[in-house]
């Protein structure tokens, strides 16, 4: 029989191994480590048991607690929504002048609307609503087709230039690319247009310019927007003499807009938001259209 070797410090038995004078212990796992391995193992066993595990081709094991994430989620949906219940009915069912007269409402609609505004709007628009070339700045006041929550609420849901049967038409036409106008009526009516927002343009030196582009302009361009250049909200076309300009409004970019014409579009909304947060958004893009400074 061989001998049993022990460590004369530990007084415990050795293996027999030694690397460089140092010997192993033969040194069982600790009880401590064993119970834990043998507790998560049986945890681990019941909870196949407990809950959804196995994948089973099209299925899978339920569990016998009937729980999932799924449920859990939508429970936590259902629950959110009920709480929300409160103020959204009113925001579907009330007027807009009510709402906009309840303070506490209206702090309702600034905090989700702000959230709505960052997930549906703000890739176009900017999370300020300032826009940015080719996109509308929301806080300025001016509107194409008006800045009351009603005809907001209506542009986000019919849209414009989209399918929606009902969808806003905007649409500037390309009069000089599809030869409407020449190269001569093309500059002159965009000196007078660039002129109604900036008069002191209106020199000795343009005067002769300014006046054959008006010419152009009452036969051409003032059935839309109006003779003395002031916009249709009817129609969507814009103020010409304000200073608010979607594309740029310096007089190389106004001679490529009538030329090449602008068509923006805006999306429907109708279907991809309910109708409170259709509401929750008119109101608050109205409200940033009249916040003070």
């Amino acid at each position: 029989m061989a001998e049993i070797e022990r460590d004369p410090v530990t007084d415990r038995e050795t293996t027999g191994h030694e690397w460089n004078g140092i010997k192993e212990l033969d040194t069982p796992v600790p009880r401590g480590v064993l119970m834990f391995l043998i507790v998560t193992h049986i945890w681990a066993i019941a909870w196949w048991f407990l809950v959804p595990a196995w994948p089973l081709g099209t299925t899978y094991t339920r569990g016998l607690l009937g729980v999932d994430q799924r449920t859990t989620v939508e429970a936590q949906v259902a629950e959110g929504q009920q709480q929300r219940s409160a103020w959204t009915t009113k925001l579907e069912t009330e007027p807009y002048d009510e709402i906009l007269a309840d303070e506490s409402l209206m702090r309702t609609v600034r905090d989700t609307g702000r959230q709505l505004f960052g997930d549906n709007c703000a890739a176009c628009h900017g999370r300020d609503g300032k826009g940015s070339k080719n996109y509308p700045d929301l806080t300025d006041d001016d509107w194409l087709w008006g800045g009351g929550p009603e005809m907001i609420e209506q542009t986000m849901r019919v849209g414009i230039n989209t399918a929606h049967p009902e969808s806003r038409i905007g649409q500037m036409p390309a009069f000089g690319r599809d030869d409407m106008l020449d190269r001569d009526q093309v500059r002159n009516v965009a000196a007078y247009v660039y002129s109604l927002s900036h008069s002191d343009y209106s020199t000795a030196d343009n005067i002769d310019r300014i006046d054959a582009g008006r010419e152009v302009f009452l036969t051409t361009c003032a059935a839309c927007h109006g003779e003395d250049g002031a916009g249709n909200r009817e129609v969507g076309a814009p103020n010409l003499t304000d200073g608010h300009w979607l594309y740029g409004g310096d007089l190389d970019t106004i001679i490529a807009t009538v030329h090449g014409g602008r068509q923006g579009h805006m999306p429907t909304w109708e279907k991809r938001l309910s109708n409170a947060d259709i509401r929750t958004l008119a109101l608050y893009v109205h409200d940033l259209g009249t916040e003070q400074p």
